[in-house]
């Protein structure tokens, strides 16, 4: 079979969809190994200096204006990028990026993010030859997301198929494939051997999961929850967000012996094997992950906007329910005590007998078009220079 390359770009607004981007790489290396994937964050890449500042300022209004970010979601919700806004963007933050491509000479370009997309795209109307393949990592398509010169959409839902259609994409161009998750959530692991791997009691387990950025949840709910910490094991997930992992830590309530509070890691899939229960934001990636597990999720705090439409989506399924309450806590956490006492496993009935998603779909697609396509050529040979391709990415 020959080698074939993969340049995944993507963006750091939100953490979600950088997972993406690596979870398709893993995942095409797992199927297809003489593949060579490169990932990356095209604007932090081509603007080290800049692109901080920008995703700073954004990740302080989602914290603080979350109402505003859903605003500006929904004002521009049918409005692509024009042609003019795509060259803007081009000039003023990714003018090396056709230089990037001329270097690594990928045979397939696959975008997870809808800026990088857009770039291409622009790229694309003026002579670039390479395929472009847009990923869409939520269970809604704002319209930013769509370019004419885009080869492909790969997309959630039947729903999110539909917006596309009616947005003028051609049929033969949107695949349902799912939004990828690493093959470390392809398979599900014994709760009691990967609880004692990682150190938990055997007992009715919850991980609470706050975003890549670890916001978490009002003190009253986390004040509901560490009330049951006698009987129920909690995990508090705050990803990068060391501040707030202090302020954990020095609380009097979090200094338990069945309260872990965990930091970034690498390990999400076996905190998840692990647990009874996940209560989360809605973020696309995570909900997606904990469906590839099969844990009951309850979704809360959702910002305005694309995290509005994943949370409607899993409730609506059946894969989970809405966290409106404390009452909420005090329901489902009672549950996991009497189930742990027969011995039994907490699901949602809908969840577990209509899921049909396949977490390995997306990357088993991909794999087969790349090979399957007439239309991968390039303009310029490929570069001789293989080190290109193992210096950054999977």
């Amino acid at each position: 079979m020959t080698r074939k390359r993969v340049l995944i770009l993507s963006e750091g607004f939100g953490s979600g969809h950088t997972q993406a981007a690596y979870a398709i790489a893993a995942g095409m290396k797992k199927i297809s190994p003489r593949i060579q994937t490169k990932v990356l964050e095209l604007g932090s890449f081509l603007n080290p200096m800049v692109a901080p500042l920008i995703l700073s300022a954004y990740r302080k209004t989602v914290t603080t204006s979350p109402a505003l970010v859903g605003l500006l979601y929904k004002k521009k919700y049918e409005k692509r990028m024009t042609r003019l806004t795509r060259l803007a963007l081009h000039k003023i933050f990714y003018t090396q990026t056709a230089e990037v491509i001329r270097h690594l000479q990928p045979d397939l370009i696959i975008c997870t993010h809808p800026i990088p997309s857009a770039v291409v795209a622009h790229l694309k109307s003026t002579g670039l030859s390479i395929p472009l393949y847009t990923v869409i990592t939520d269970y809604d398509a704002h319209a930013s997301w769509i370019n004419a010169e885009a080869d492909r959409y790969l997309v959630s839902t039947p729903q999110v198929r539909r917006l596309l259609l009616e947005r003028g994409i051609e049929s033969r161009a949107i695949q349902i494939t799912g939004i990828p998750v690493h093959p470390n959530f392809w398979t599900i692991q014994n709760k009691e051997h990967v609880r004692l791997e990682l150190g938990l009691k055997h007992m009715p387990t919850v991980l609470i999961m706050g975003g890549g950025w670890g916001m978490l949840f009002k003190k009253n709910i986390l004040d509901r929850m560490t009330a049951w910490s006698n009987q129920i094991q909690l995990v508090f997930c705050v990803g990068t967000n060391t501040r707030l992992a202090d302020k954990l830590h020095d609380h009097p309530a979090f200094r338990h012996p069945h309260i872990i509070v965990l930091g970034h890691t690498k390990e999400i899939s076996k905190w998840m094997d692990a647990s009874d229960l996940l209560i989360t934001k809605p973020g696309g990636m995570t909900c997606t992950e904990g469906l590839a597990k099969g844990i009951p999720m309850l979704l809360c705090e959702s910002i305005p906007g694309q995290e509005e439409s994943n949370k409607n989506y899993f409730i609506a399924s059946g894969f989970g329910q809405s966290l409106s309450s404390e009452e909420e806590i005090d329901l489902w956490f009672q549950r996991l005590i009497q189930t742990a006492t027969h011995s039994e496993t907490l699901q949602n009935s809908s969840a577990s007998s209509h899921n049909t998603y396949e977490p390995d779909l997306c990357a088993r697609n991909l794999v087969s078009m790349l090979y399957s396509s007439s239309n991968f050529s390039r303009k310029v040979p490929l570069s001789s220079d293989e080190s290109v391709w193992t210096q950054v990415g999977v």
